[in-house]
């Protein structure tokens, strides 16, 4: 008996720590780039609605996680949840469990829901009770959720009022490809009343190219001041907690040689105290994790360029010319 116990206790540290090391190499790969691969900034009232998509990202954006703009109670920030693939609701968080005791079970060498005999004596059916117990703490605290509830509907993701959708930066060294211009509704009643379309012109989107490289360089050199130049004090205040947090790890994202290769508007709006443009953006840009001190590479090429897609929004104030814009948010593709 005691060498079946060591043999499942043994199993189950091995799975432990290769989903450890699983979710540390994820974590170290998604933290590299401008904004640490997060979803992150304010756009005003439509911070919590998804910008629509473009030719350049015909994928939705993610919804914004890491904002000082806190979801209304219309929106409860529920749309960015992944979908379970066993459902939502306590049908899912019913199956997830009955899995991992499953899980554990194939772990403990017992089969997929073996009995206590089958898992390793008395600690296999502790284990067994505990997730039981979780299975049941799960469901009635789905229950007391939706008794408590309010009944709102939801909110619309897309401004009331058709905007303009042109091209990004029109005629540029680098080819771009074109959007034809257009326009679009997104549902009504959503947008507040003082949202109005505004046209964005060939400086501006000039603006915006040049604020990307000029963002993606300073933050590559932990240059703070170069950010809080070109970005929010909410925006600037995120890079810096993400260069400390580098710093933390003796770690160094050397960020360099962006390059846009295709861009759209995706909506642009005037609100009471500024003014809002949201961008997809298409770029290239060399992106490396190193070990400070060694310059030792942990993640990434120095030499091979990668290729991102992005939704990058930008704020001035009302009636600033192309040089007043300010990145404002950053939001991942689906």
């Amino acid at each position: 008996m005691f060498s079946i116990r060591k043999l499942a206790l043994s199993r189950a540290m091995m799975a432990g720590l290769a989903i450890a090391g699983t979710i540390a190499l994820g974590l170290s790969t998604a933290d590299a780039r401008v904004g640490g691969n997060k979803d992150s900034g304010s756009r005003g009232s439509q911070t919590q609605a998804a910008p629509p998509a473009t030719n350049t990202a015909p994928r939705a954006a993610q919804p914004i996680q890491r904002s000082t703009v806190q979801p209304s109670a219309v929106n409860p920030g529920r749309a960015g949840a992944a979908p379970s693939r066993f459902g939502s609701g306590f049908g899912g968080m019913l199956m997830g469990g009955l899995l991992g005791a499953g899980l554990f079970g194939l772990l403990s060498g017992s089969g997929l829901f073996g009995g206590a005999a089958g898992m390793a004596g008395m600690l296999g059916l502790l284990l067994q009770v505990a997730l039981i117990g979780g299975v049941i703490w799960l469901a009635v605290s789905f229950f007391r959720r939706r008794q408590a509830a309010p009944a709102t509907g939801p909110m619309a993701n897309a401004m009331a009022s058709p905007m303009e959708r042109q091209s990004m930066m029109g005629q540029q060294p680098m080819q771009h490809a074109s959007t034809p211009a257009g326009s679009f509704a997104g549902p009504a009643a959503a947008a507040p009343v003082n949202v109005q379309p505004l046209a964005i012109v060939q400086e501006d989107y000039e603006a915006f190219e040049r604020l990307l490289v000029r963002i993606q360089d300073a933050y590559g050199k932990e240059d703070l001041a170069s950010l809080r130049a070109v970005a929010t004090h909410e925006m600037a205040n995120y890079f810096g907690e993400d260069i400390a947090e580098n710093q933390r790890k003796k770690q160094h994202n050397l960020v360099s040689d962006a390059k846009l290769l295709q861009g759209d508007l995706s909506e642009s709006w005037r609100e009471q105290d500024a003014e809002y443009a949201t961008v997809s953006m298409r770029f290239s840009i060399l992106d490396t994790m190193v070990e400070r001190g060694t310059g030792r590479v942990l993640g990434g090429n120095s030499e091979v360029p990668t290729e991102a897609t992005e939704f990058w929004t930008f704020v001035r104030r009302p009636g600033s010319n192309a040089n007043g814009w300010k990145l404002s948010a950053i939001q991942q593709t689906v």
